[in-house]
């Protein structure tokens, strides 16, 4: 079996972990008789919805927003789909919706939300006074910033009137169960999709540090309402959030637990770095170069054949005009400080099957990868300037495509070293 191809068998196994036909059904709630209203949002959210169909023999309905491309069918529950990163139209008026389905209940009604990453973008209900516009350029140059899963989404909460807590509190007296899978590094309920169904601990005074310290200019109006607090979020505590429960049904760890028994299967040592891993994505590829190179040089810290496996979520500072994304960025500062090391091969992918702008998952290195793109004419150091990954694996045919995987659970890494 080829490197590459061992490498795409990690990959598949660390999805099949994450698989919601797999992760969702051990977790749904005992049939009461009750009717169930299911809601969702998130790039998994429509596989997961379908999960629910398949083994919930009571009565229910509902409604979940996924990406564009992301949508599974569903007979009972409908399935809308929306944009991400940058919210859409469609986004804030499935989320308008889905507060409509929640509100006015009572204590005996039961509410399952089906949560994924993803969500924040697709759950666009802009705050009273808020505009969809004011959200849309707020997101797009937070995400060219460079900032943080976590400072995103603390801004996002805070212009929300659904995350953050809002939508359980929506629901409130009603009893809400949350399914969620995490993609962001630490598995924190309260950031996985900007945790609409549970407390916030951020404040609106954070929101406004965040926006400030990338430099992000803000309408006057909407940063005085944030210094005051009228856009604050339900916080640890709030009675509203008292009937409301959290269960973390796949993680960015499993997926690579999964991925490292592969490669015991396949005779490999696996070595997980971690799952929480940040930082600007060629500045990491920079790093775990230099512990590959280690290993091949010095079995240390793994002895050959071996797989350095990490996830977590890399940021782009955007300066080029390139396309592209973070999981192809860190593979152009991995092969730039590999400088062909021999016997060193790669692979990196975002596991909803779309890194960044473009229709692949990810892409491959290999000890010849730098031959053969200056055999081209490639660049990779303008490669790295314009921001421009995706058009340097593209032209050597390096790219990952899998097309969307309906999961998501961040970014994943494997850096294979001692076979040829």
């Amino acid at each position: 079996m080829s490197p590459r191809a061992i490498l795409r068998r990690l990959f598949d196994a660390a999805i099949a972990a994450a698989d919601p036909a797999r992760c969702v059904p051990p977790h749904l709630p005992p049939d009461d008789g009750g009717h169930l209203i299911v809601i969702g949002a998130g790039k998994a959210s429509a596989a997961m919805a379908r999960a629910v169909e398949e083994h919930w023999s009571g009565s229910f309905d509902g409604l979940v927003v996924t990406r564009y491309g992301h949508g599974v069918p569903c007979e009972r529950i409908e399935i809308v789909e929306a944009a991400h990163p940058v919210p859409d139209a469609a986004g804030e008026a499935a989320a308008a919706r889905i507060l409509g389905k929640i509100s006015g209940l009572t204590a005996s009604d039961r509410v399952l939300a089906l949560i994924s990453g993803g969500g924040s973008a697709l759950l666009a209900a802009p705050a009273e006074g808020v505009t969809l516009a004011e959200k849309r350029a707020l997101t797009s140059a937070l995400l060219k910033s460079g900032a943080g899963i976590g400072e995103i989404n603390c801004v996002r909460k805070h212009l929300s009137a659904i995350k953050g807590g809002r939508l359980a509190a929506a629901a409130w007296p009603a009893s809400v169960l949350t399914l969620a899978i995490s993609d962001v590094p630490g598995d924190d309920p309260a950031v996985i999709a900007s945790g609409p169904t549970v407390a916030d601990p951020t404040t609106a005074v954070d929101a406004l540090k965040v926006l400030d310290f990338h430099g992000i200019d803000i309408p006057e109006a909407l940063r005085a309402r944030l210094a005051s607090g009228e856009l604050e979020t339900p916080k640890p505590g709030d009675p509203r959030l008292a009937q409301s429960e959290f269960r973390l049904v796949a993680s960015p760890r499993q997926m690579l637990e999964a991925a490292a028994a592969e490669a015991r299967r396949l005779g490999i040592t696996p070595l997980i770095l971690g799952d929480a891993i940040e930082g600007e994505a060629r500045e990491v590829g920079k790093a775990l170069a230099g512990m590959a190179v280690s290993c091949g040089r010095h079995g240390f810290p793994a002895e050959k054949p071996c797989v350095l496996l990490s996830g977590g979520e890399t940021t782009v500072t955007l300066k080029g005009e390139g396309r592209g994304g973070r999981n192809t960025e860190f593979l152009l500062g991995l092969a730039l400080a590999l400088d062909g090391a021999r016997g060193i091969h790669a692979l990196a992918a975002d596991t909803d099957g779309i890194d960044g702008s473009e229709d692949n998952a990810g892409a491959f290195v290999a000890p010849d990868t730098l031959r053969r793109a200056r055999a081209s004419g490639l660049d990779i150091r303008q490669a790295l300037a314009a921001n421009d990954a995706w058009g340097y694996f593209s032209a050597l045919g390096d790219l990952l495509v899998t097309g969307p995987t309906r999961t998501n659970v961040n970014d994943f890494r494997a850096i294979m070293i001692g076979l040829e």
